[in-house]
């Protein structure tokens, strides 16, 4: 049986949710402001968190903000922002994923299965490092470096360097690697990949406006070039 963790401040979401994940057989526990879901995430391990943004202490951002800090247990935020800017920030500092309100059942209900069947962070390509003239990757020890600087990529954000890397010149396509990264109901998402492959730039590149590892095949897929 699987722990999931609720945290919303609307009684109605958080009595809808409760009844359809019971029905599914998950255990539900349940916070309704961010202290409170700081303090059961540090005592219990829950499998998956269910994370609205706008919470009466503090906002579901700074909270997913110190999650990420001690922790790679998949979040699925649920907010009534609709903002591209919004989705961007929860994706970039470390949510799973992001699904506004009002949301229907079955799909939300899609994309935990979805999410609770991602790899977790460490089974990763165990003993595999890739090294350019200015990056090494592990994969086993999740330790990044650009130019012998340290750098931190998110769980989802290693999933990624994961697929790439695992055929080195060959073009993964969107729906596979959407597929690979975030489960199978995920293969249409394909602004997700504009997200992730400008945050792994940003990140791995020295110059991300002029990519040499981490390209794009407009439309078609993505592929990474040691």
């Amino acid at each position: 049986m699987t722990t999931i963790l609720v945290v919303d401040d609307d009684p109605a979401i958080v009595r809808t949710l409760a009844i359809n994940l019971r029905a599914r057989d998950h255990r539900v526990q349940v916070a309704h402001d961010g202290r409170t879901a700081l303090q059961v995430l540090t005592e219990e391990t829950p499998d998956l968190v269910l994370l609205d943004l706008g919470l009466p202490d503090l906002d579901g951002v700074s909270v997913l903000r110190r999650l990420r800090g001690f922790s790679t247990v998949p979040v699925i935020v649920l907010s009534a922002r609709h903002s591209s800017d919004d989705k961007v920030e929860a994706l970039d500092l470390g949510a799973n994923d992001y699904v506004t309100k009002p949301f229907g059942v079955e799909e939300l209900m899609a994309r935990i299965r979805a999410a609770l069947r991602q790899s977790p962070a460490g089974t990763l390509t165990e003993g595999r490092v890739v090294t350019t003239a200015t990056l090494r990757l592990d994969l086993g020890e999740h330790a990044a470096e650009l130019n012998g600087a340290p750098v931190h990529l998110t769980p989802t954000e290693w999933r990624m360097v994961d697929t790439l890397t695992r055929r080195p010149g060959a073009l993964v396509r969107q729906g596979d690697l959407l597929r690979e990264v975030w489960g199978p109901s995920y293969d249409k998402e394909s602004n997700y990949l504009r997200v992730f492959m400008a945050q792994l730039r940003r990140k791995l590149e020295v110059e991300p406006s002029r990519p040499r590892h981490f390209l794009t095949e407009p439309g078609v897929g993505h592929r990474f070039v040691p």
